[in-house]
């Protein structure tokens, strides 16, 4: 393919501490085809980042599901981490997976787009290496690849941009895309042919493989943020073999709210292409783009818009409610068709303000999708019902019993704990059907894992 390669002055830096030691590419054997198992015993494990306390927490999946007891927190002060601790650093923003170095272990990619460095671009992406004994041993962390750059690593995806079967490393930063070439350190790459709006500021990234025919079964990455008159803008671009950037387009048109960290892909009609889902909490809806031989064409056929107001959707809409604020997609029955949680943060819950809610959306051929709402006031959820919560800031369908469904992990973003405002909390509701299961919920917050502190938001980011 051809590519437009930039030196990446300041651009990597590895390191080994503690006696820790960096593994080489391809010397382990592989140990689980999870993207999200980073101890490779076979479980998916939950990765919580809490940006304002600059640390991601992963607690590791098992048949019993994630507890505090399996767990690890990682910072820039973790032994073999790359950085020191700085409170605008925002190490934990977003958070990804996936095997960067080629050894059968998954990887932990974090981004921290608030990183300074000095006489450089702002932001960085930290790449730990997973093992069987999880994320100890070493890390690795990238910088913007030129001066000009501004908030490296606002978002990360590892998938095969070039159809090769090999996976590669993507990053946004707040006017830019970034790919990176196989191997460790590898090259940084930009697109031959620009289709980013010089006016857009990018907040975020996903990709699946939405085509069936065009350009094929390669991905499409799907770039999120705002225009500098505050209106939404949500673009795509097709990899491929060559000429990145020549295949792309914006879907942002009909949209009068934000995607700011609300976008998720599933199949969520069945029918085996991946849907891409987006929140737009100002706008108080998702929107859903079918995937196919026809998404992202001029004509759009296969998007749908879904409110409060929708035939089958609980509650109404209500101003403040910020329905949509976060979305997840994951098969929650074991049922063939992805489902869809969407976070209502603002939602008005037995009269109080601010307490948040979570709608589960069952997927299925056709448009109208029955769903159910769960809230710190239903039946088995772990809380009560208090003015600002904000349970549903985060959501995210993963399955960490591996009994075949997707489990529900929900942040509360301002969740109290004791006397600690706003410290943050998460609950997993296990998958069962037709719906989620409020028994042998799991709830834990900042405390559990030894960082109880106001103010933090545990769980602002859920992966």
């Amino acid at each position: 393919m051809r590519l437009k390669k930039l030196a990446i002055a300041a651009g990597v830096a590895a390191l080994t501490a503690g006696g820790l030691t960096l593994p080489l590419a391809g010397t382990a054997s592989a140990a689980t085809a999870l993207k999200d198992d980073y101890n490779g015993d076979g479980y998916r494990d939950l990765a919580i980042g809490t940006p304002k306390a600059n640390s991601v927490t992963i607690t590791y999946g098992s048949a019993s599901g994630v507890a505090p007891a399996r767990s690890v927190t990682v910072t820039q002060e973790t032994a073999g981490v790359p950085g020191v601790t700085e409170a605008e650093d925002e190490f934990g923003e977003n958070v990804s997976s996936g095997d960067v170095n080629h050894d059968g272990y998954t990887d932990l990619i974090i981004g921290a787009p608030g990183e300074q460095v000095a006489d450089w671009a702002s932001g960085s992406v930290t790449v730990v290496w997973g093992g069987a004994k999880g994320l100890t041993t070493g890390a690795q962390v990238y910088h913007a690849p030129t001066k000009d750059d501004d908030r490296f690593g606002e978002g990360t995806v590892f998938v095969d941009l070039d159809g090769d079967d090999w996976a590669q490393l993507s990053v946004v930063s707040a006017k830019k895309w970034w790919w990176y070439g196989d191997g460790t350190p590898a090259s940084a790459y930009a697109p031959e042919v620009e289709f980013i709006p010089s006016d857009v500021t990018l907040e975020g990234q996903t990709a699946a493989q939405f085509h069936g025919t065009g350009v094929g079964r390669t991905y499409t990455y799907v770039l999120y943020g705002k225009h500098a008159d505050g209106r939404p803008y949500m673009g795509w671009v097709d990899g491929g073999a060559g000429d990145i950037g020549y295949y792309s387009g914006q879907i942002d048109g009909n949209f009068t709210g934000s995607t700011t960290e609300a976008a998720a892909t599933g199949d969520v009609n069945g029918d085996g292409y991946p849907d891409l889902i987006t929140g737009q909490a100002e706008d108080n809806s998702i929107w859903i783009f079918y995937g196919g031989s026809s998404i992202f064409t001029d004509e759009m056929e296969g998007m749908h818009k879904i409110t409060q107001d929708s035939t089958g959707v609980p509650g109404a809409t209500e101003t403040e409610d910020r329905f949509g604020a976060s979305v997840t997609v994951g098969d929650l029955d074991d049922d063939g068709f992805d489902d869809i949680a969407v976070g209502a943060p603002g939602e008005t819950v037995s009269g109080v303000k601010g307490t948040g809610s979570v709608v589960v959306l069952k997927g299925r051929s056709g448009y109208d999708l029955d769903g159910r709402a769960y809230h710190q006031a239903t039946t088995g959820v772990p809380g009560a019902a208090e003015a600002g919560d904000r349970f549903g800031s985060s959501v995210r369908f993963k399955d960490v019993n591996g009994d075949g469904r997707a489990d529900l992990a929900i942040g509360a973003s301002g969740e109290d704990i004791g006397t600690k405002a706003d410290a943050g909390a998460v609950t997993v509701l296990r998958g069962s059907s037709p719906y989620l299961t409020t028994s042998a919920v799991t709830s834990f917050n900042g405390a559990d894992f030894g960082r109880p502190a106001a103010g933090i938001s545990f769980g602002d980011v859920l992966r």
